[in-house]
């Protein structure tokens, strides 16, 4: 039986041993256990690399702790907007929605996305009328309400600032989550959902939903699910780069990971990290801000869960 393993993480940036309380370090590692448990689960009784990233990340989605789903930040005119992406690297195929409201978990209607319509993208109103069509349940502004997340908003509201996730204070992170998967038959799947940018105005659109940017699969090189400063992950086109460098320089899938985040995004001023993996099950997970949350498990019995360096 070939390796299979699973990866996932609930945002990078300045995440500073001692900030936080020991409770809240807990509630997180206890969110990201369950995630990364289910999704290795359904690898385990021989699922595919699809249904584990889905999976895991609607966990993350359905946990207020990650700037994605239930905890997604507030945007200037104090609504929600939604961005998620997934992709199959045995096929190509990819599905993500953008500026979405009230959809439990975006990651679910991005699949639908790539298996029910002709399409990779949809967004805002068109978006939310083909959740319509296939009967998703609206939640109503209340399921997304967060006491932590709406502060954060009220501290900057009415000014031209944003923020990625909350990055005013010295615990600033960037809340994205994301799932990478390798199966038992060596293909390999990305997931990525985001909630975005605190008070972001004018349909502000991240890396998340974008194929490329913040999320990519393909058997050939590798599946990856980015978190970090959108802007520059998109002018880095992040996600791809690493599967180039490994296509067309053949390094591994730990060096392609290196070089992108701790050289190539740095020197445009970007940060963050991503989560890697490829069709042999190996699992590359590097960031450049103080810390990322992050898990992984393989089918050699490892697992590991952090947050910091």
């Amino acid at each position: 039986m070939k390796k299979f393993s699973i990866a996932i993480h609930g945002g990078a940036g300045t995440l500073v041993k001692g900030m936080m309380t020991q409770e809240l370090e807990a509630k997180y590692k206890s969110d990201l256990k369950a995630a990364l448990d289910q999704g290795y689960a359904i690898l385990n009784e021989g699922g595919t690399a699809l249904d584990a990233v889905e999976v895991a990340v609607k966990i993350l989605e359905d946990s207020p702790l990650f700037n994605a789903g239930k905890g997604s930040v507030f945007t200037a005119t104090e609504s929600h907007e939604m961005d998620a992406s997934i992709m199959d690297g045995k096929t190509l195929n990819a599905g993500a929605v953008s500026l979405i409201t009230g959809i439990k978990n975006p990651v679910s209607l991005a699949r639908d996305v790539m298996e029910q319509s002709d399409h990779v993208f949809l967004a805002g109103e068109g978006a939310m009328k083909f959740a319509k069509e296939l009967n998703y349940t609206l939640e109503d502004d209340t399921y997304f309400y967060d006491e932590f997340r709406h502060k954060q908003w009220l501290e900057i509201k009415d000014t031209d600032q944003f923020q990625l996730d909350h990055s005013t204070k010295k615990d600033s992170k960037f809340g994205t989550v994301g799932a990478v998967a390798c199966d038992q038959n060596g293909n390999i799947a990305a997931a990525t959902s985001t909630g975005g940018m605190t008070n972001k105005k004018w349909g502000r659109v991240g890396d998340s939903p974008m194929i490329g940017a913040g999320n990519y699969a393909n058997n050939k090189t590798c599946a990856i699910s980015c978190t970090g400063s959108g802007e520059f992950f998109i002018r880095g086109v992040v996600a791809y780069d690493v599967a180039c460098l490994m296509e067309h320089k053949n390094m591994s899938l730990h060096d392609a990971s290196e070089e992108v985040i701790n050289k190539r995004i740095l020197e445009i001023g970007g940060d963050g990290g991503l989560i890697a993996v490829d069709a042999k099950g190996n699992i590359a997970m590097p960031f450049n801000t103080e810390g990322m949350y992050r898990a992984s498990k393989t089918s050699e019995g490892e697992e590991a869960i952090s947050i910091y360096k």
